[in-house]
């Protein structure tokens, strides 16, 4: 089970995430989220990160161009780009010297499919991304999951996770909100148990 712990904003974020084992560590450069990190903050953290733990960065306000540049100035090892961009843009953020993840919703995308705009993972959220909000998990029966690489996100923390993973059956989980003290401010104690949740449930 792939593991993902999204929004760290300090250094103790980082080691945290990499001593419970986590997959990858997101990075949000999004001026209006409340994990909000600025791109210079984002590189001294992504820089911190040890293989085989890979660092993302995760944005859902810029054009595709420009998210693949701070992506790119950050040093990052995935862009996962949120929102509704043209098919020449997705096509030109899949060529920069990173990998391409994107995330969707149902609403947004009811057929939800990996690969559909040149990305290697796809990441299935709740409406609103980065709100905690839990979603109905039984509107992704499983005929309407994708094939491939794609995580649940929307609303996991340490105590439904392995409800949702034997629920759905993804590759992986993304969690962010479910793992803080308050909003932005992320327990390293919840980051481990989370961690240690899904992976005994996958």
């Amino acid at each position: 089970m792939f593991v993902k712990v999204c929004g760290l904003s300090t250094p103790g974020d980082v080691r945290a995430a990499q001593e419970a084992g986590a997959d990858a560590v997101g990075f949000v450069v999004s001026p209006s989220s409340a994990r909000h990190v600025e791109p210079g903050l984002a590189r001294e953290l992504a820089a911190l990160v040890e293989a085989p733990m890979i660092s993302v960065v995760v944005t859902a306000e810029y054009s595709a161009a420009d998210a693949a540049r701070i992506t790119e100035q950050v040093g990052a090892d995935v862009l996962q780009l949120h929102g509704t961009h043209d098919d020449d843009a997705w096509a030109a953020a899949a060529r920069g010297p990173f990998r391409l993840w994107r995330a969707t919703s149902l609403p947004a995308e009811p057929e939800p499919q990996v690969g559909r705009h040149g990305e290697e993972l796809l990441l299935i959220d709740s409406p609103r991304a980065g709100s905690g909000e839990t979603w109905d998990l039984g509107d992704l029966p499983p005929q309407r999951r994708p094939d491939g690489h794609w995580l649940l996100a929307g609303g996991l923390a340490p105590d439904n996770v392995g409800a949702a993973i034997a629920q759905v059956r993804p590759w992986g989980v993304d969690v962010s909100s479910g793992v803080e003290a308050s909003r932005g401010v992320k327990d390293h104690a919840k980051i481990a148990a989370f961690v240690a949740a899904a992976r005994a449930a996958g």
